[in-house]
């Protein structure tokens, strides 16, 4: 290798006395130093993609045409509702009798700050669910000033994304969604948003990790981790690559003291764009491919008994009986280890991959099965809506007044997040101030029986919950455990 060098550092030096011929048939002097100096002859080849800046020139490059190109389609939103407050005297029996028995006071404006990106010229807005969750109005804001009242078309708690809609006579400038798989650890990007409510702010960085799971934030377990700064406002925002691709949306920070500490979380590009498009298709949700199976995590000791070199992929705990995956022979006890070739890390990776994918698609899922792996085709569908898909809200004096319940079918349930061979009565939602809400009732309660009558159906659920009784007794099921609660009216 010196002596490689050496023969390249004459050819060099014949270069510059000959007057730069060899440097201009061969690339600058400047990249032929580079190279030396590391070690490697890459860029002859051309197979080197990435490297670490090199000279003064490079280092001093700036982001400022990326900002200028990009920073027009990051948007504030401002999402507000109007909360019921009640009096610090209610229930005083002595404030009751003299002044009135309501209790009520006056509703106050409760706001929040987020931040969105727009994705079509149309007015399509992209931003998290918890920013507007529960808003009775969604406002956004553009760089140059202009506010634009919207449209939710689309949210989804699950995946922490909703799809909002403003109008204009122009087209509005937009952010291409880049392809998330193709990020590597390490890769430079860029965070734009609305931190603190100060205004458009714009912080760099890496992408620190990939695949992040089970990081509190939400259902979805398949962040890109970066350590640009991302603090409370920047939720909605912009995680962008060099070439001004959206490849994320700003989702969470972990931190102690509510300030960044370097790391936070995106949701992969790919996801929103699988969102947006059931937004475009009139969907009001988002729809997720059906397979019908329950996966598991698979935990070292699983991980040992299967002889896998350490705990990744997805168990399958459970198949659905006229499902695609009993149709395509998956069976309780496979692993599922790589989808179309991309490596399955965890039981969320797997639900990822298939979230992303079309409804009607093929998909190639390897497994492990007894000690060999396998591949197997698997064609998603949508998932089967039941019976009844209707959904009835609760009247009357009852425990469950308020609550908007429903059958559980495949559809129902993966709509709410819970496995599609549960069968039974769920609670969809409970009103504000419903007396659902007041006993602790919460949506994805199934409800399994009330005052000693079981519950398979909507019909019964209202013929129990209009019984003239002052004592309750009931059990709902919430996260796999049963609850049994009694109540005297």
């Amino acid at each position: 290798m010196k002596k490689r060098q050496f023969i390249w550092t004459l050819a060099l030096c014949a270069s510059l006395a000959a007057g730069g011929s060899f440097a201009q048939e061969n690339g600058s002097i400047r990249d032929l130093f580079g190279n030396l100096l590391r070690g490697t002859e890459g860029a002859q080849s051309g197979t080197v993609d990435k490297r670490v800046p090199f000279g003064r020139e490079e280092v001093q490059l700036s982001f400022a045409p990326l900002v200028k190109q990009t920073a027009p389609a990051v948007v504030n939103v401002y999402a507000s509702q109007m909360v019921q407050q009640n009096s610090p005297f209610m229930g005083d029996p002595f404030f009751e009798r003299f002044f009135g028995g309501g209790g009520a006071m006056p509703p106050r404006e409760q706001s929040s700050l987020g931040s969105g990106v727009i994705v079509d010229k149309s007015g399509i807005v992209v931003t998290n669910y918890h920013v507007i969750r529960d808003a009775d109005e969604v406002k956004v804001a553009l760089s140059d000033g202009r506010e634009f009242e919207s449209k939710v078309i689309l949210k989804d708690e699950r995946v922490d994304l909703a799809v909002l809609r403003i109008e204009s006579d122009k087209p509005f400038p937009t952010i291409p969604i880049g392809d998330s798989d193709a990020l590597e650890v390490g890769d430079l990007v860029l965070a734009m948003g609305n931190p603190f409510g100060v205004g458009q702010t714009t912080t760099s960085g890496i992408v620190s990790a990939l695949a992040r799971n089970r990081v509190g934030i939400s259902d979805f377990g398949f962040f890109i981790q970066t350590d640009a700064a991302i603090n409370p406002g920047n939720s909605g925002g912009a995680l962008l690559d060099m070439s001004g691709r959206l490849i994320g949306i700003n989702t969470a920070i972990y931190s102690r003291g509510g300030g960044s500490n370097g790391i936070g979380f995106a949701i992969p590009s790919n996801m929103v764009r699988a969102v947006v498009t059931a937004a475009e298709n009139g969907s009001d949700v988002f729809e997720r491919p059906y397979v019908g199976a329950g996966f598991e995590a698979v935990t070292p000791q699983v991980a040992e008994a299967l002889g896998l070199p350490k705990p990744s992929g997805a168990l399958i705990s459970s198949v659905d009986d006229d499902s695609p995956a009993s149709r395509a022979g998956l069976k309780p006890g496979d692993v599922v280890l790589a989808m179309n070739g991309s490596a399955i890390e965890h039981v969320d990776a797997l639900g990822y991959r298939l979230a992303t994918q079309n409804i009607d698609a093929e998909v190639a899922l390897t497994i492990l099965r007894k000690g060999k792996e396998t591949e197997v085709k698997v064609r998603l569908e949508r998932a089967p809506e039941g019976k009844s898909n209707r959904e009835i809200t609760i009247d009357g004096n009852s425990p469950f007044g308020g609550a908007k319940v429903t059958d559980l079918s495949p559809r129902s349930a993966d709509r709410l997040g819970l496995p599609t061979n549960l069968r039974g009565v769920v609670i969809v939602e409970t009103a504000r101030n419903s007396t659902a809400a007041r006993v602790g009732l919460q949506p994805r309660d199934i409800v399994r029986a009330v005052n000693g009558r079981q519950i398979d159906t909507v019909e019964q659920m209202v013929a129990a919950a209009a019984q003239q009784t002052r004592l309750w007794r009931f059990t709902v099921e919430r996260d796999g455990r049963l609850m049994t609660q009694v109540l005297r009216y």
